[in-house]
């Protein structure tokens, strides 16, 4: 007779680290995640996010202490839809989706991230399609395939924002929608000393990358952003920044916009 597994053994298999045989089925609410170029905790919980938190698998989860997806409500209706997604962090929005029914796309440059995805959508016994390369390298989606794309945090390592948000366009049905969460700039200017208060350190939407972790983040301004998107073809309805559940946020950690590709 096979023993019952312990709650240790169960948390391992859920947290998508490590796959191995399970007698029932894992709890979905939460998945122990970790990426955005470090393990290790930051005093910045933006510029590290997801870091070791514990998020949901039940909603999409947009940056560090912010209300999910249930609240912002930028991805309606998941269900029946092809849904495409930049940056697979281990998997936690890519699984959260595919859970509501959407047909999810995921494509991340890091194999590790990529195995440690197809771990936790294992675990949780649900299909996502996931593809190791290039954020904007989609020559394997045929033009006008996606209902609706998302990028959580990904996007703020990438030098060529303009070239991923064009075959971003290219790949999306027209009426569809690309969400992008990126560290905000105004956050970006400050050194978050865990001891003390934040110190100004850097100008607004300073153009070198900024070393954070050891990877290279950019500070894009809000208008810059905004720019790109109308540069791409999309229209941008949709501009949160929202405030953290804390409350302990001297400036927004977080900027949401939603860009629509409207027709010609």
């Amino acid at each position: 007779m096979r023993a019952e597994a312990s709650d240790d053994q169960m948390l391992t298999r859920c947290t998508g680290f490590r796959l191995v045989h399970r007698p029932q089925r894992c709890p979905r609410k939460t998945a122990l995640v970790t990426d955005f170029g470090s393990s290790r905790p930051s005093a910045s919980s933006s510029s590290s996010f997801p870091g070791r938190a514990e998020l949901p698998l039940d909603t999409v989860t947009w940056g560090p202490d912010l209300p999910g997806d249930d609240t912002l409500r930028l991805i309606t209706t998941p269900k029946g839809k092809k849904i495409l997604q930049l940056g697979v962090g281990l998997g936690h929005n890519a699984v959260s989706l595919a859970l509501a029914g959407a047909h999810v796309i995921a494509v991340d440059h890091d194999i590790a991230r990529i195995d440690a995805a197809r771990q936790l959508a294992e675990v949780n016994e649900v299909k996502v399609e996931l593809h190791h390369g290039d954020l904007a390298d989609l020559a394997f989606v045929r033009a006008d395939q996606i209902d609706l794309a998302l990028s959580v945090y990904a996007l703020a390592r990438v030098d060529d924002f303009d070239r991923v948000l064009r075959q971003v366009n290219r790949v999306l049905r027209t009426g569809g929608s690309f969400s992008v969460s990126l560290p905000h700039p105004a956050w970006l200017m400050l050194d978050h000393d865990p001891m003390g208060s934040p110190r100004l350190a850097r100008r607004y939407g300073e153009v070198m990358p900024q070393d954070i972790d050891g990877v290279e983040v950019h500070a894009r301004s809000v208008a810059e952003l905004f720019s790109s998107f109308m540069r791409a073809n999309f229209r941008v309805d949709a501009l949160l920044e929202p405030d953290a559940r804390s409350g302990r946020s001297i400036v927004p950690s977080t900027i949401i916009l939603r860009g629509r590709k409207d027709g010609v």
